[in-house]
């Protein structure tokens, strides 16, 4: 009884032994279809019912699984891998079966002004430590939130600059900062909403306030006339009221976001002027320029033509067209009097 019970044992713990290091080959009569992408196995093998029946049905089915989860991580290994700190990974592929779920998927979230400008000009995230030193503790503390480095809400005095009024509270300034900043990084957060549900952002209003300036009525003034059909243009003026300021025409700038063709098209061309030898020919302009030079060049010669015939009037003899007979002649321009001379005597005013 006793070698048996030893055999037995032995018997034993080489079978565990051997369970324990089986092979990674497992046999099949047809092959498995792979899913990597959702770690799917579908083995279509039939089961041995004869075998079922004889062996235990969770032994059976314990030896089944180990094969088929053999077979997943052998066909896992053979995609690409790589290392990650100090694991290797395996790269996984797209799955190709589709599950189904109870709701739709969600939808990616739409990027925010910042994000689409960032990308656009290929700005990257740098990722900052959580903790800073503090010069004033002597310590590493957090860089935002409670108990954060340089926190200046702790500070009990505060120096009044040179231009600020000294009777200002520079404690209640500090806080009305803070609640402005506070309230833009909210209206921006969501614009960024509106913007991604395609919802008309509003513009920046007139709201309405206790006691409201000069200033904010005549901008409501301006915001109200320019707010009919024809922008304010057939509206009349109220009696002495001055006219608005900083109403015109503002500068327009290129998008930043959209189509950049025509930027593009712009700086080749300009690069192409300064890398050509040859002074770039507006042919237009030049043609231009020159007819006006010749256009004065014509004038200021029939100007001096004129002003050379004014002055030699009067100083020829009788001789000549116009001047037969001296006085009274019948000749072209001597029909009046004296044709070389002075011509015909003037009169002063009111005496014939």
């Amino acid at each position: 009884m006793a070698a048996c019970s030893v055999e037995e044992v032995l018997a034993k713990a080489e079978q565990e032994e051997a369970e324990k290091l089986k092979s990674i080959t497992v046999q099949k009569e047809l092959d498995l279809e792979f899913d990597i992408g959702n770690l799917l196995a579908c083995d279509k093998n039939r089961v041995d019912s004869r075998e079922f029946r004889e062996q235990k049905k969770e032994e059976f089915l314990r030896s089944l699984a180990r094969g088929n989860t053999q077979l997943l991580i052998n066909e896992i290994w053979k995609h690409p891998t790589e290392r990650v700190e100090e694991a290797i990974v395996v790269k996984l592929p797209d799955p190709a079966t589709p599950l189904p779920r109870e709701k739709p998927p969600p939808k990616p979230k739409a990027p925010t002004k910042w994000e689409q400008f960032a990308k656009l000009k290929g700005i990257q995230k740098k990722k900052k430590t959580n903790l800073v030193w503090d010069d004033v503790a002597k310590e590493w503390k957090r860089r935002w939130g409670y108990k954060r480095a340089k926190d200046d809400t702790k500070e009990w005095l505060i120096e009044v600059p040179e231009t600020a009024d000294p009777n200002e509270d520079q404690f209640q300034k500090r806080n009305n900062a803070k609640k402005e900043r506070v309230a833009k990084n909210e209206l921006n957060r969501l614009r960024n909403i509106a913007r991604a549900q395609k919802i008309k952002v509003p513009g920046a209003g007139l709201t309405p306030t206790a006691q409201q300036s000069k200033s904010d009525l005549a901008r409501a003034v301006s915001v109200a006339r320019t707010s009919t059909a024809s922008v304010g243009k057939f509206q009349d003026r109220l009696p002495k009221e001055k006219a608005p300021k900083n109403t015109g025409k503002k500068r327009r700038f290129e998008p930043l976001i959209g189509d950049f063709s025509s930027e593009k098209q712009k700086q080749l061309d300009l690069l192409k002027i300064i890398d050509s030898k040859k002074p770039r020919l507006d042919i237009t302009k030049a043609v231009n320029k020159q007819m006006r030079e010749d256009d004065r060049e014509e004038a200021a010669a029939r100007y001096k033509k004129g002003a050379g015939k004014k002055g030699r009037k009067g100083n020829f003899s009788g001789k000549g067209k116009g001047g037969k007979g001296g006085k009274g002649g019948k000749g072209k321009g001597g029909k009046a009097g004296k044709a070389g001379g002075g011509g015909q005597k003037r009169t002063k005013p009111g005496k014939r």
